[in-house]
């Protein structure tokens, strides 16, 4: 899995790694590896959905970071089928924001902090808001 860190991701580790607290090395590796988690479970991931060639369920595999990564997975695998990719979003964006969590990066609207994937990618429309109760335009990159 590619993972090509984020300046707030980093901006959070490197706060960790910085903070004076820490009576051990056991406890600052714990602090970390749930951050990361964290941090980890705010992303979207692709899935390789296969279906073997009587129509019956097959092999799954994810995560991958982006579409790339598991096509050139896919080509390296031989299992016979057919395969597609599915988008698999973050529950933790939603949950973080239910919680009032806001994750960074997401609707310009403060009360809301929907995720980027509830704008619209048509062309026409591109980057307007599909959530009817929420007043932004457009969501930060």
């Amino acid at each position: 899995m590619r993972i090509t860190p984020r300046k707030e991701e980093i901006d959070a580790v490197k706060a960790l790694l910085e903070d004076p607290g820490f009576d051990s090395a056991d406890q600052m590796a714990k602090a970390l590896i749930k951050e990361v988690g964290e941090i980890l479970q705010m992303r979207d991931w692709i899935a390789l959905v296969h279906t073997w060639h009587d129509g019956s369920r097959g092999l799954n595999f994810a995560p991958f970071g982006n579409e790339a990564e598991a096509r050139a997975f896919a080509s390296k695998m031989a299992f016979g089928g057919t395969g597609r990719l599915v988008r698999l979003h973050s529950p933790g964006v939603m949950l973080a924001n239910h919680d009032g969590k806001k994750w960074k990066g997401y609707c310009q609207d403060e009360q809301c902090g929907h995720a980027p994937f509830t704008h619209s990618a048509a062309s026409a429309a591109r980057g307007a808001c599909q959530i009817p109760t929420c007043p932004c335009s457009k969501f930060r990159k």
